[in-house]
């Protein structure tokens, strides 16, 4: 029976990543009934809300989303499509791999990176609570509720437990925001308590952004609140190769949203050499979360030999290919 699942195809570059994305999950065997949606900018200004009813229908009604970017403006217009459908279908758990791909040069290419991010989504300064006190003056509201820590620090310890993982590190600025960070910092000591397996240690934020660039393949597990998870999980995307290569869950109780974390890169749109490998690596995730763990493993292993080999990578990797010629590649390698 096919699996099924909403394509958010998105705007820019989306669609042809998304498409790549269709081809190599096809070409695994595993059998999905897409139900496509349209989600763009001039959709979202059009409708006047940043997450049209069709687009939350959809992914209520199937209960899983794959999902390429969406633009959103800077300082103005529309606010963000990924915060609004985190928030609209709880997805608490941002989700976000980070390990070295053979072959892909970079600066830390000498170093086994290998480190799963774990972000609370539906909090923190992302609450969109500001107002402007007096004129030239902004204030905006920092929540942090022990439900949400909670809930957070379990999902990270549990997927920590099942997946081999053993050492949890949670990123805070409890020294100066002691209300807040602090109550975060002991939600997550006191659910490391009921994991004894699980090595616990704390980091000051600017000390983990400092260790991460100094000692990266030290890190097994981070655990931060939202603001901090957003800055530090590109922060280590930098260290394997940028957004074009990691993949992004958002994950709740009853609905899950796979997606690439990189930008819409307009500038490129049409052109065909957009990079798949960020949505294509999400929808690794997809499957494993489906059970598909065989399929999984097989696009995981066709992704690595793809880059290994090196010879059919896109532009942005330092190769010469465009998106068919990598995505091509990919499927000939399926084992």
């Amino acid at each position: 029976m096919a699996y099924k699942i909403t394509l958010i195809p998105g705007d820019g570059i989306g669609p042809e990543v998304a498409d790549a994305t269709v081809r190599v999950l096809e070409a695994t065997g595993v059998a999905i009934d897409w139900e496509k949606v349209e989600l763009s900018a001039s959709i979202i200004e059009k409708s006047g809300t940043s997450l049209p009813p069709h687009v939350l229908e959809s992914i209520e009604r199937t209960g899983i989303a794959l999902k390429g970017p969406v633009t959103t403006p800077i300082a103005g217009g529309f606010k963000s499509v990924n915060v609004a459908i985190r928030k609209q279908l709880d997805l608490f758990a941002n989700v976000r791999p980070v390990f070295t791909l053979p072959g892909l040069k970079t600066r830390f290419q000498d170093v086994n990176i290998d480190m799963v991010i774990f972000r609370e989504n539906t909090e923190d300064l992302y609450s969109g609570l500001e107002h402007e006190v007096v004129k030239d003056v902004v204030e905006s509201l920092k929540i942090i509720t022990r439900y949400a820590s909670i809930r957070i620090a379990r999902y990270a310890f549990e997927y920590s437990r099942k997946n081999g993982r053993r050492k949890i590190t949670a990123v805070h600025k409890a020294n100066i925001m002691k209300l807040s960070d602090g109550l975060f910092i002991r939600c997550c000591r006191e659910i490391a308590t009921e994991y004894p397996e699980i090595a616990y240690n704390e980091l000051i934020v600017d000390n983990a952004s400092m260790q991460l660039v100094m000692r990266p393949e030290t890190f097994d597990v981070l655990l931060l609140p939202n603001l901090y998870g957003d800055i530090v999980s590109d922060l280590a995307a930098g260290l394997v190769g940028g957004l074009g290569v990691v993949p992004g869950a958002n994950m709740g109780e009853n609905h899950a949203v796979f997606e690439a974390v990189h930008g819409s890169a307009p500038d490129i749109a049409g052109h065909g050499v957009a990079n798949p490998t960020a949505l294509m690596s999400s929808s690794i995730l997809m499957l494993r979360h489906l059970g598909e763990g065989a399929a999984a493993d097989r696009l995981q292993k066709s992704l690595a030999k793809t880059f290994r080999e090196g010879s059919h990578l896109t532009r942005d990797l330092g190769g010469s290919c465009g998106t068919n010629e990598f995505t091509d590649a990919v499927i000939h390698n399926l084992a």
